[in-house]
């Protein structure tokens, strides 16, 4: 009996070991050059009327043409009135503003929920033959002392480009509602933000996604990220409870987005807490992540954000060359003054690019 007890350990410790593959042969990624100056401002033509500039959202390239989309913080309220922008460029470093996807209300009553729109999140769907833009819709109100209630209840929102093929990331895109939201299906580590981003990737025929949350409703909150899972890009998406919250980061994490790798594997870029750099993580199989690393990207050499902010896009370049676009607030901010609803004169955040090398 005992040792059909032993028998049957070994099977499983061989079943788990198929299960959970090697992540110890995670690549490596060196900082080859990181660009001295930001490449999109509140300086830049096109952003006149942007008085506060640019955070989250998504960089890709199609053919020979690097496309963003991202969140542009036009004006008061803070963090509240926002838009969302396309920026085109064939350089990497002469952008062309396109046009305006979605603008917030700015209304900070708390009854308009599309008050705050944030992190404009495009993917191209191959069986569908559409590009996908996801984005984040909150409620707005003023912060109390403990409360960051100026994004709040976020909401998921997908749209779909109305023409068919590649070339229609150039849109026009249009709105087919909520995919995920807070309810009754939220895990206990979700908190007062709602859903504050979302990322999707395929997997053989099955789609995963990653969405964030936090308890802001408590000053020691955590920035976390969990799992969902869909058939379809359409949804609808499940929660992973068993697996979520993400063991990648565990305190802070945030706006994570995943790239295949041309060698095979999958890399997530994310907001990270570590001074001057961005998070990154790897896995083997797109659905088991290792533990969460950080990359400096500034340097003697490239300089200019006071604060490194979010990851908005890993674009490969043929063999083992990455572009990486990130955001970064170019003067530094009062973190307890937002809370008061204030923001100093002169703060504003622009978008920056580096080059990086893989190693695997």
């Amino acid at each position: 009996m005992k040792k059909i007890a032993i028998s049957i350990w070994i099977i499983l410790q061989a079943t788990l070991a198929i299960s959970q593959p090697d992540q110890s042969k995670s690549p490596e990624f060196i900082l080859v050059k990181a660009d001295s100056v930001p490449v999109i401002t509140t300086k830049s033509k096109g952003a006149e009327d942007n008085k506060y500039g640019f955070e989250s959202g998504t960089a890709v390239k199609v053919g020979d043409t690097y496309h963003i989309f991202i969140s542009e913080i036009i004006d008061d309220p803070f963090w509240v009135k926002m838009r969302s922008g396309h920026w085109t460029s064939k350089d990497r470093a002469n952008w062309v503003r396109v046009g305006t996807i979605f603008e917030s209300s700015g209304d900070l009553t708390g009854s308009d929920p599309r008050a705050s729109l944030w992190t404009p999140t495009v993917v191209w769907d191959e069986d569908e033959g559409y590009w996908n833009l996801f984005y984040v819709a909150y409620y707005s109100e003023p912060n109390t002392n403990n409360q960051f209630k100026l994004n709040h209840s976020g909401r998921i929102y997908r749209t779909k480009s109305k023409n068919k093929g590649i070339e229609g990331i150039n849109g026009p895109y249009v709105d087919l509602g909520i995919i995920m939201q807070p309810g009754k299906d939220s895990d206990p580590w979700e908190g007062l933000q709602g859903v504050d981003s979302f990322y999707p990737w395929k997997v053989d025929d099955t789609w995963f996604a990653f969405y964030g949350s936090a308890k802001t409703e408590n000053a020691k909150m955590k920035q976390r990220v969990g799992f969902a899972k869909s058939k379809k890009m359409d949804g609808p998406w499940q929660r992973l409870s068993n697996i979520s919250p993400s063991k990648i980061e565990e305190h802070f994490i945030e706006n994570p987005i995943v790239t295949k790798l041309p060698e095979g594997g999958w890399v997530c870029i994310f907001d990270c807490n570590t001074r001057d750099a961005i998070g990154w993580a790897y896995s083997s199989d797109g659905i088991n992540w290792g533990k969460g690393q950080s990359l400096i990207i500034q340097n003697a050499s490239g300089v200019w954000a006071k604060d490194v902010r979010t990851p908005i896009g890993l674009i490969h370049e043929g063999g083992n060359r990455f572009t990486l676009f990130y955001t970064g607030f170019e003067t530094l901010y009062d973190w307890p003054g937002i809370m008061k609803n204030k923001i100093p004169d002169g703060v504003t955040c622009a978008i920056g690019v580096a080059e990086l090398e893989l190693r695997q």
